[in-house]
C-alpha cells in the first residue's frame, strides 16, 4: 500500500454538486477523526477509483433535479457497495436515480423551505443512534426550493418536518440515508454529531485519523514523489509555506532548497524573521532574493486585481527557475498550497460553481513553469496546518500567526502598487497589528490587517491642511477561511488605533474599518 493510499484507506468521498456549504461538510468528517476529500461530480468515478472510499456524502446544490441537465452521481457510486448519504440536493438526486420522485417547487402549491425548521422523529435510524428519539422534535437548517414527493423503492420515512415529508429517508439494507436539511452547518445543533453516527456507525470507520497520522503519511508520499530529486520549495514567510517547506525537510533533507523571494510587498520586519527561523532553528539552506525593484517596475500602472495576482504569481515562477538553474538545476517546486486556495480558485468545468479569484499558487501558474509541483498540504484547512505544524516542533506563537497572502501587500493596496505605498501600509499594519496584541485579542482574530485606499481626502493637523490617503482597518473571525464575520472591536480600540496611525505614518490622515463579512465579500479586498 502506497502511503497516498493509507491515509486513504478508511476515508470518505464528498461528492460535490456546488453547493456554497460543501466544504462544510468536509469539516465536520474530519472534526469526527475521519479523513475525506471532496470530487466535483463531473470526476467522481476516478476519484472513487483512486480513492476506494468507505462511504459517500451527496452535496447540496444550487441547480434543482427537475431541470434539465442538472448534476447527476456516476452510477458506480450506487453500486460500490458502501453506505451513502445524501443531504439536501444529494437526498434528491438520489431518490430520483433509484426511481424515486422530485418535484419541483414554485408551483403555486408550495414555495419551498428556508431557515430554521423542526423536524419529528417517527422510526428509529443508525444516524440517530444515542441522539434523537421516536417522537422527539429537533431544530435543523432546511434550504429547498424543490421537494421528494415519492421515494425511491427500499426506503422509509424516519423524520418528518411540515414542508418536507421525507425529511430523513433510510434504506438499512443498502445503508442509503438522505436527509432533506443541512447537517453540516451551525443552524442544525447536532448536525456534527448526525455526520459523525453516519462515518463512524454506518461506515464502520473509528476516527483515528490524524495530523500525526497525515505527517508521516506525507513524509513517505514526498519520498515517493521526489525519489533522488531536487526540489525548491517558495516561502512567503506565512504559516503555510513554512509548514510546507519544514514536512519537506523532514522528508528529504538536504534535497531541499527554500528560495525567499522578497519583492517588497512583505509585512514589517519580515525577512529577517524568515533568515532567523530557517537558517538558524532548522539549518534548511535558504536563497534569499532581494527582487523588490523587479516585481515594482512589473506591478508599475497595474490596477486590475487578477492582473497583479497573475503577474506575482508568473514573477515567482520566473524567480524559482533562474535560482534552479543557480543551484545546478531542480525538478521540483514546493508550494503551500492549502484545500480553500484549490475550491476557490478551480471551478468545476461547465459546472454549477464559479471561481471567486485566482491564487497566485494555484491559477496564477503559467503554463511554461518547468518544473513539477510538491504541495503536501492540499487536503488541509487552515486550522489543520496549524496542527500540523506543532508537530513539527513549530512554536505557538508562530503557527498562530495570521495568514498572509502569497501576492502580499500588492492586494492589500486597490489600485496602483509603488514602493512609497507599500511604505506607508507596512507601518500602519505593523502599528495595528501591535494594537491588537497589546488588547490581548490577537488569538481571537483570524486574521487582521491593514489596506491602504486609492482614496485621497481633506484632513487638518494643527493649522494646516492635509490631502493623504484613507487607511482601512480588517479583522475577521473565521475556522477555516470559506466564510467569515467581523471582529466587533469597541469604538475606543478603533479611536486608539486610528489616532496611532494617522501621528506616527506619514501620508495616512483618515482611517476606516470594514464591517464587510465573507460572503458577500471576501476577507481580503483584492
Amino acid at each position: 500500500m502506497t502511503a497516498q493510499q493509507s491515509h486513504l484507506a478508511d476515508s470518505i468521498l464528498i461528492i460535490d454538486f456546488g453547493s456554497q456549504v460543501t466544504q462544510l461538510i468536509a469539516r465536520r468528517v474530519r472534526e469526527a477523526g475521519v479523513y475525506c476529500e471532496i470530487a466535483p461530480f463531473q470526476n467522481a468515478g476516478s476519484a472513487i477509483e483512486r480513492s476506494r472510499p468507505k462511504g459517500v456524502i451527496l452535496s447540496g446544490s444550487p441547480a434543482g433535479v427537475p431541470e434539465a441537465n442538472s448534476p447527476r452521481a456516476p452510477q458506480a457510486v450506487f453500486d460500490l457497495g458502501v453506505p451513502i448519504l445524501g443531504i439536501c440536493y444529494g437526498q434528491q438526486v438520489m431518490s430520483h436515480q433509484l426511481g424515486g420522485r422530485v418535484e419541483a417547487g414554485n408551483n403555486g402549491e408550495w414555495e419551498g423551505e428556508f431557515g430554521r425548521a423542526f423536524i419529528t422523529i417517527t422510526e428509529d435510524c443508525p444516524l440517530f443512534d444515542g441522539l434523537w428519539a421516536v417522537g422527539e422534535r429537533h431544530q435543523v437548517w432546511m434550504s429547498h426550493g424543490d421537494k421528494v414527493t415519492e421515494f425511491a423503492p427500499g426506503f422509509r420515512i424516519v423524520a418528518v418536518s411540515d414542508g418536507a415529508p421525507f425529511a430523513v429517508i433510510a434504506d438499512e439494507q443498502r445503508q442509503f440515508y438522505g436527509t432533506q436539511f443541512h447537517p453540516e452547518v451551525h443552524h442544525t445543533p447536532d448536525g456534527a454529531k448526525l455526520l459523525a453516527n453516519f462515518v463512524h456507525k454506518v461506515c464502520g470507520i473509528e476516527g483515528d485519523w490524524s495530523m500525526g497520522a497525515y505527517r508521516d503519511a506525507k513524509i513517505q508520499e514526498i519520498r515517493d514523489q521526489v525519489g533522488d530529486g531536487r526540489v525548491i520549495c517558495g516561502l512567503s514567510g506565512g504559516v503555510d509555506s513554512s509548514v510546507a517547506a519544514i514536512l519537506i525537510h523532514e522528508a528529504i533533507g538536504s534535497q531541499l532548497t527554500c528560495v525567499f523571494v522578497d519583492h517588497g510587498l512583505l509585512r514589517l520586519n519580515e525577512r529577517e524573521q524568515v533568515e532567523s527561523l530557517f537558517r538558524d532553528h532548522y539549518n534548511i539552506p535558504l536563497v534569499v532574493v532581494d527582487a523588490e525593484e523587479r516585481f515594482m517596475r512589473g506591478l508599475e500602472g497595474v490596477t486590475d486585481p487578477e492582473a497583479k495576482r497573475k503577474f506575482i504569481g508568473g514573477e515567482f515562477i520566473a524567480v524559482f527557475e533562474e535560482e534552479a538553474k543557480k543551484l545546478g538545476g531542480a525538478d521540483f517546486l514546493a508550494q503551500g498550497t492549502l484545500y480553500p486556495d484549490v475550491i476557490e480558485s478551480v471551478s468545476f468545468t461547465g459546472g454549477p460553481s464559479v471561481t471567486i479569484k485566482s491564487h497566485h499558487n494555484v491559477g496564477g501558474l503559467p503554463e511554461r513553469m518547468n518544473m513539477k509541483l510538491v504541495e503536501p498540504l492540499r487536503e488541509l484547512f487552515k486550522d489543520e496546518v496549524r496542527v500540523l505544524g506543532k508537530e513539527l516542533g513549530l512554536n505557538d506563537q508562530f503557527v498562530g500567526r495570521h495568514p498572509f497572502p502569497g501576492p502580499g501587500l500588492a492586494i492589500r493596496i486597490p489600485g496602483e502598487v509603488t514602493k512609497e505605498r507599500c511604505d506607508i501600509l507596512r507601518k500602519a499594519d505593523a502599528i495595528y497589528l501591535e494594537e491588537i496584541r497589546n488588547a490581548g485579542l490577537y488569538d481571537a482574530i483570524w486574521q487582521a490587517f491593514a489596506v491602504l485606499l486609492p482614496v485621497r481626502t481633506v484632513g487638518v493637523m494643527g493649522d494646516y491642511r492635509t490631502y493623504d490617503s484613507v487607511c482601512g482597518l480588517r479583522a475577521v473571525t473565521s475556522v477555516d477561511g470559506m466564510t467569515a464575520d467581523i471582529y466587533p472591536f469597541d469604538a475606543a480600540f478603533l479611536s486608539g488605533c486610528a489616532t496611532r496611525i494617522i501621528n506616527e505614518v506619514k501620508g495616512i490622515n483618515r482611517v476606516v474599518y470594514d464591517y464587510t463579512s465573507k460572503p458577500p465579500g471576501t476577507i481580503e479586498w483584492e
